[in-house]
């Protein structure tokens, strides 16, 4: 945790700099100097630290004492530095002197207390002689298991896996194989080297030489060079003169089989390339690796190369569960109650489908008797039992994450177990956090490098993709159970943040708590609040409990430092709505917000004075208009309902006083509010929705910003107006929903999505939608049809790129046909809802695609 706070202190340390050099003149620029030293010096600690933890692993409770009393510190500078950014921010030369030399003054005595605990931790250091800090020998023992394993002579047993294996043997014997390489990828425990183990053994009599090495995290070339070299034949002379090109001489001759197990990075394979002939030449040698990173693989292979392991399904999960549990026994389950096999499915579907936690969880049983009793007690304690067995695998991808991704990556652990996050959502918290922070300051580069963790967080099997975007970006994902339950392991560990199950006990703790997340329990969030009720170090509050007294609760508290509040409540029926109240306690530092469900009122004005995301779409909560004063605001979602007369965009002039560079996202606006100078001042606007659609707004619509992505127009009546939007290039994604005639709409020239929601739909309509030739995703939501049958085919150029055609509870339909086989020539998939009892009826080839 110590080098999460001190990467965020130096993070943040850059911004005030860079607020401060617009100070020339006030005593607020004479801190620069110490503002300068507070970054140089937490750099060195990090430094110290990554050294440090190698030694703390090693089991010296001194360096473990020493990091906890840096991590302290760390986490005090970073409050500091929380309380006084926004008061830098909001001063400048013209506001009151005798204000600024106030904390100017009370920030520089803040700074001297920290300069003196800095020294007397270098004192404890240098007293108690914890200055050796390297340790060569942290990863002997697991990098020796592996090595035994990866040698051991015994068959390699592979369960559920076969069409894996199936897969991977055809593609490792394909003649003009790409790069000559095979790369097995996934997250740790999926069976990756027992897979390809197998898949060496299966086929290295069909090669002259053949060799298997581990290459670990911290992999030497020449350690790894000899150990092929003795495998493939080569001399102990050739091996002691020339090691490298004597090799590489071999191996030019000989039509070889190597299995690369375990590879972290690039770099190795880069300096072992140099000695290993090109694979894919006429010989025919081959390459297979494995490595929990996609990108790794797909450098040294290509996109062809990659296979992703998947978890295990249900069935090939207890069929292992019942190998190693009943140990190779016969009668495996014969002889056992029906109550203890479904207690043991009940096990097996705890562990997600990873095999090595079936394994592990096995093993545990096998110590214990094979009784209800006994087995019960195990489920009660499965994800700690689990997370103790397999840790030390789970840790190795944790520790391999470059500092900046260690606080993003335990993030998820915030969220439920098997929660869907969407992108956008995570992003923005990491931004609000300060998590992901650019030199530039520029809000978009920090988007899409937050976007980079995310993808980074995917490459490494870490994260799984659950809906991609219609432009491939990831739309929402999701962490599997065991590694959400590493996250929150590390997260208490580290007090990076805890769960209503592990924030109570010292009370001292429970002060220093920074985040929080309540997944089911509101009397543990009154708890909490009753524990600490002045909770001054909190940065992130997720509840996921619907109790109408949630808000009357956190009403009554201050959260001076809390910069991140999601609620989120499953919509049930019969739960009355959830008001929010009129005031609440100071919330200056909030800039991120997401409310869901039952849920109603007027935001108070003081959580939304500094905002930067404001999600509140999904439920039926107001904005004050003061949300209009914040320059930092990026992203409104919001919901506009028919009490819009009312709404924040009414008294709409304040939204003129926004930087023109900030918005980006604007959803959704009530069309009486809207004029022309609007779409003039918010330059960088990127999605727009607009509720009730009139026609001076379609006269206007050519006046939207020229960089304008995601467009969203809900009519309540057929515009006279012709829209058109064809000077459009950058509008890819399009939603028309309510009364318009498609024929008076000219579509943007690179449409690649589009929602037609409540419209009529002629024979016209289909015509003109063929003719989008980018258009990759159609969705066709409860639209009225005039014809009963809608042919979607064409004379070669029909719907050219369609890849995904959606259509719910169509009116009137009765039929839906493809009679040629040139038109769709790329789609994928049909999603088909229907009305109930409407026997829709497909053509063959749709048929064939609906899922």
């Amino acid at each position: 945790m110590a080098d999460i706070l001190l990467t965020a202190v130096v993070n943040k340390s850059v911004e005030i700099a860079a607020n401060l050099l617009v100070q020339e003149g006030t005593r607020l620029h004479w801190l620069r100097e110490d503002i300068d030293w507070l970054q140089r010096e937490m750099r060195h600690i990090r430094s110290y630290v990554d050294d440090a933890k190698a030694k703390e692993v090693g089991g010296d409770s001194r360096v473990k004492n020493l990091l906890e009393d840096i991590q302290q510190l760390a986490g005090d500078v970073e409050d500091l530095l929380d309380e006084f950014l926004p008061k830098i921010q909001q001063s400048n030369k013209f506001i009151c002197c005798l204000k600024t030399v106030s904390f100017a003054d009370k920030f520089a005595m803040e700074i001297e207390k920290i300069k003196r605990r800095v020294a007397d931790i270098d004192r404890v250091r240098t007293t108690y002689n914890i200055t050796d800090t390297s340790n060569n020998n942290d990863d002997c023992i697991p990098m020796d298991r592996r090595r035994r394993f990866l040698h051991a002579n015994d068959e390699t047993e592979v369960i559920g896996l076969d069409h894996d294996f199936n897969k991977l043997q055809h593609k490792l014997l394909l003649q003009d194989l790409p790069y000559g390489v095979v790369s097995i990828v996934g997250m740790p425990g999926l069976g990756k080297t027992t897979l390809a183990k197998k898949l060496y053994r299966h086929v290295r009599h069909q090669f002259e030489c053949s060799g298997l090495v581990y290459v670990s995290q911290q992999p030497r070339a020449g350690e790894i060079l000899l150990n092929i070299a003795k495998q493939v034949g080569l001399t102990e002379e050739e091996r002691k003169e020339n090691l490298e090109h004597n090799l590489r001489s071999l191996l030019k001759i000989k039509r070889y089989v190597i299995l690369l197990d375990d590879i972290w990075d690039v770099e190795i394979w880069d300096d072992l390339k140099l000695v290993l002939p090109e694979s894919d030449s006429k010989i025919g040698s081959r390459i297979i690796i494995t490595s929990r990173n996609s990108n790794v693989g797909r450098y040294i292979g290509g996109d062809f190369s990659i296979h992703e392991l998947q978890p295990l399904d249900s069935e090939n999960s207890f069929e292992l569960f019942t190998k190693k549990i009943c140990n190779f026994v016969d009668d495996n389950w014969a002889n056992t109650s029906p109550d203890l096999v479904n207690i043991g499915r009940c096990i097996v579907e705890r562990c997600g489908g990873i095999p090595l936690a079936i394994v592990v969880t096995a093993g545990m049983l096998r110590a214990r008797g094979r009784t209800e009793h006994a087995w019960n007690r195990v489920l009660d304690s499965m994800t700690h039992k689990i997370q103790e067995g397999c840790a030390k695998v789970l840790a190795l991808s944790y520790n391999d994450l470059p500092i900046a991704l260690r606080p993003c990556f335990l993030y998820f652990g915030l969220f439920p177990e098997d929660h869907e996050i969407r992108a956008f959502d995570l992003i923005n918290m990491w931004i609000a956090e300060k998590l992901i922070v650019v030199n530039s300051g520029n809000t978009r580069e920090a988007e899409s490098k937050a976007e980079d963790f995310l993808n980074d967080l995917v490459s490494r099997n870490l994260i799984q993709v659950a809906k991609r975007r219609y432009d491939g970006r990831i739309s929402t994902c999701r962490i599997h159970d065991l590694l959400h339950s590493l996250c929150v392991e590390l997260g208490k560990e580290s007090n990076f943040f805890h769960t209503e199950h592990n924030a109570f006990g010292d009370p001292g703790n429970v002060s220093r708590v920074r985040r929080i997340t309540f997944y089911s329990d509101i009397n543990a969030m009154n708890e909490f609040l009753r524990s600490n009720p002045n909770p001054k170090k909190l940065r992130a509050l997720f509840c996921f409990i619907g109790d109408s007294c949630l808000f009357s609760q956190l009403a009554r508290h201050d959260f001076k430092l809390l910069q991140v509040l999601v609620v989120v409540i499953a919509y049930d029926y019969f739960l009355s709505y959830m008001g929010i109240p009129n005031t609440f306690g100071k919330t200056s530092c909030l800039r991120y917000l997401q409310l869901e469900g039952n849920m109603r009122g007027k935001l108070p004005n003081s959580m939304v004075k500094h905002m930067q995301t404001l999600n509140i779409e999904n439920s039926c909560t107001e904005l004050p208009t003061v949300v209009w004063e914040s320059k930092q605001l990026r992203h409104v979602r919001y919901r506009v309902g028919f009490e819009a007369s009312n709404c924040c965009f009414s008294i709409s002039r304040k939204i003129y006083s926004l930087p023109p560079n900030n918005i980006q996202t604007l959803m959704c606006v009530y069309d009486k509010f809207v004029e022309q100078i609007l779409f003039h001042r918010l330059i960088n606007l990127r999605k727009l929705g607009l509720w009730i659609v009139s026609d001076f707004t379609v006269q206007i619509l050519s006046t939207l910003p020229k960089e304008l992505e995601d467009l969203k127009l809900i009519f309540s009546c057929q515009p006279s107006e012709q829209m058109n939007l064809s000077s459009y290039p950058y509008i890819v994604k399009l939603h028309l929903s309510g009364n318009v005639h498609l024929n008076s709409v000219t579509f943007p020239p690179n449409l690649v999505k589009l929602t037609l929601r409540l419209i009529m739909v002629e024979g016209y309509v289909v015509a003109l939608l063929k003719k989008l030739s980018k258009l990759r995703i159609l969705k066709m939501i409860w639209c009225k049809h005039k014809e009963e049958k809608m042919d979607l085919s064409g004379d070669g150029d029909s719907f050219l790129q369609l890849e995904v055609l959606y259509i719910q509870e169509p009116s009137g339909l009765s039929e839906v046909e493809c009679t040629d086989d040139v038109s769709m020539p790329k789609l994928k998939k049909l999603l088909l809802k229907e009305i109930p009892n409407s026997n829709l009826r497909l053509s063959k080839r749709l048929a064939k695609l609906r899922v």
